[in-house]
């Protein structure tokens, strides 16, 4: 999960796990009913209980979840400060670099929204791919430029503090790279998320999403998310996927839970 603007994230984070369910028997067909409902309420309590605590039992989430709460602007900012950055692979993202060095990626201009720590912005520079990384904390662009200062492709790539909600480059871009970004913004934001997709992406341009994490918790962030919750906001822009796979790069911890999606725009919908 990476820091976003208006209180990926951001994994996004490293160690959501659902806790495993509990599979109970009825010893005998003879029974007191009553008594089999208040089991069956406690049952339902129970794994509500569960589904509700899902995403805070890790004491780094619940750290980020109050943060932000008390303060959802400056939230992500101070996750950076302190160091809670679960999200954060401390390297690029392995699918990402597959791509890049098989010549899967398309060139020209790339934009990584909430890059966080730039690992994989300056990883898929390149002469023929300039990169623009961007995350609404200081804190994380400043990392992310020490990080790269000794990068030989230095000049391929750029970090930049902004809102992607408000931000307007002066280019268009050929493809835009989603990572723990979606999942991070509040589900109400995500018809404006692809709304800024659009605005951002050349009319032949790919977008490329690491749909994670695939889940059943309930709050956030990261908040759950599915192939049909993309779906629900791109389609009516004219986005389609071109392939939705299962990721077999993904981080041991996220194994299972996270799909690459590819989306183009039809080429027959007008821009506007």
């Amino acid at each position: 999960m990476r820091s976003y603007s208006v209180g990926r994230l951001s994994s996004v984070l490293l160690f959501l796990r659902n806790p495993a369910s509990t599979n109970r028997t009825v010893p005998s067909r003879r029974f007191d009913f009553r008594a089999t409902s208040q089991n069956m309420d406690n049952k339902r309590k129970e794994q509500l209980y569960r589904n509700e605590s899902n995403v805070k039992f890790n004491p780094q989430v619940h750290q980020i979840q109050r943060l932000l709460e008390t303060d959802s602007s400056g939230g992500w900012e101070k996750c950076w400060e302190q160091g809670l950055t679960p999200w954060d692979l401390g390297q690029p993202t392995p699918v990402l670099l597959h791509l890049h060095r098989t010549g899967a990626l398309p060139m020209g201009r790339a934009l990584v929204p909430g890059c966080g720590s730039g690992h994989d912005v300056f990883a898929i520079a390149s002469p023929e791919r300039y990169v623009v990384g961007l995350d609404v904390s200081g804190q994380a662009i400043k990392k992310a430029e020490e990080l790269s200062s000794s990068s030989p492709n230095a000049n391929c790539f750029t970090f930049l503090k902004a809102d992607f909600f408000t931000w307007h480059p002066p280019e268009l871009f050929d493809l835009i790279i989603d990572y723990t970004f979606f999942c991070a913004i509040e589900p109400e934001m995500r018809a404006r998320w692809a709304l800024k997709i659009q605005d951002l992406l050349k009319p032949d341009g790919e977008l490329i999403t690491l749909i994670f994490p695939i889940d059943d918790h309930v709050g956030g962030p990261p908040y759950k998310v599915s192939v049909s919750d993309y779906e629900e906001v791109l389609h009516p822009l004219g986005f389609k996927a071109v392939s939705i796979v299962d990721n077999d790069l993904a981080i041991k911890a996220r194994k299972g839970r996270e799909k690459l999606g590819r989306w183009k725009r039809s080429s027959t919908r007008s821009l506007l």
